[in-house]
C-alpha cells in the first residue's frame, strides 16, 4: 500500500485520506515496523475511506458542467438543458408541453453563440440563485408557520463546508446550490435549519421537531450524504 510519510509533533501515528491518497504521521521514536503494524491494524478503515475517496472524485468528475450550448444543468431534481438564444431576454426557463415524457426542458439564456464558458456560467448560476431565494423564502414561510418560528433574515450561501445555518437571533443561511436538488431535499433542509430556531443543537427533542414536518427526514439527508457537496451540519 502506497502512502506519504511524515514525522511530526505527536503522541501516537495518525492517518489520513486526502485527494492525494494516504498520508501518515507518526512520532519521531516511532519505528518502520510500529508503522507497518498499525496499517495492519487500521487495514479495513484505510481501505474503506479510500474508496469513498475514489468515488467522491469520480462523483466530482461527473458533475463538473462544461458550459457550452447545449450543456445539461441539475434543476429541483431534474436535468435543464442550456440553449443560448440571443433573442431572449435574460434568463427563461421553457416547457414544452407537447414533448414526449422525459424530454428535458430547456433554459433559454439571452447569450449569443459566441458567448464564453465564463458568461454562460455567470448567466446560469444567478438565475439559479434567483430561484433558489424564490423557493428558500416560499418554504420557510411554510415551516416558519407550522413549528412556530420566525426567520428574521435569510441569505444565500456559497459554503463549501455546509447547505445551511441558523442563528438563535432568526438569522437562516441555506446554500443556493440547493436548488439542484428536489423539494423533498430542500424542505428537510429548511425544516432542520429552522428546528434549530427551537433546539440549537441536534438532541433527541431538536430531531423530534424535524420529523415532525419531515417524517422521512432520513432519506432526505441520506440523497445529501451521497452527493459531492458538503453534508449538512
Amino acid at each position: 500500500m502506497a502512502y506519504e510519510f511524515r514525522h511530526a509533533r505527536r503522541r501516537s501515528i495518525g492517518f489520513a485520506i486526502g485527494t492525494d491518497g494516504l498520508s501518515v504521521a507518526a512520532p519521531r521514536w516511532v519505528t518502520q515496523r510500529d508503522v507497518d503494524t498499525a496499517l495492519r491494524e487500521r487495514s479495513g478503515w484505510i481501505l474503506r475511506k479510500l474508496t469513498e475517496q475514489d468515488q467522491h472524485a469520480q462523483r466530482m468528475r461527473l458533475a463538473r458542467v462544461n458550459w457550452h450550448d447545449g450543456a445539461t444543468i441539475p434543476f429541483l431534481g431534474e436535468t435543464v438543458v442550456a440553449v443560448l438564444d440571443a433573442r431572449a431576454t435574460g434568463t427563461i426557463l421553457c416547457t414544452n408541453t407537447t414533448a414526449p415524457p422525459g424530454i428535458p426542458r430547456t433554459l433559454h439564456i439571452g447569450l449569443p453563440h459566441t458567448a464564453s464558458s465564463e458568461q454562460i456560467r455567470d448567466a446560469v448560476q444567478a438565475w439559479l440563485q434567483r430561484q433558489a431565494l424564490r423557493i428558500f423564502e416560499e418554504r420557510c414561510r411554510h415551516f416558519a408557520e407550522r413549528l412556530s418560528v420566525q426567520v428574521r433574515r435569510l441569505s444565500l450561501s456559497s459554503a463549501q463546508t455546509r447547505w445551511g445555518s441558523a442563528n438563535a437571533n432568526g438569522s437562516v443561511r441555506l446554500n443556493w446550490r440547493l436548488i439542484h436538488f428536489g423539494m423533498p431535499t430542500i424542505d428537510y433542509v429548511v425544516a432542520h435549519e429552522l428546528a434549530h430556531l427551537r433546539h440549537m443543537d441536534h438532541s433527541p427533542k431538536f430531531w423530534d421537531v424535524v420529523r415532525s414536518v419531515v417524517p422521512d427526514y432520513e432519506r432526505a439527508r441520506a440523497v445529501l450524504n451521497e452527493d459531492v457537496l458538503p453534508v449538512l451540519d
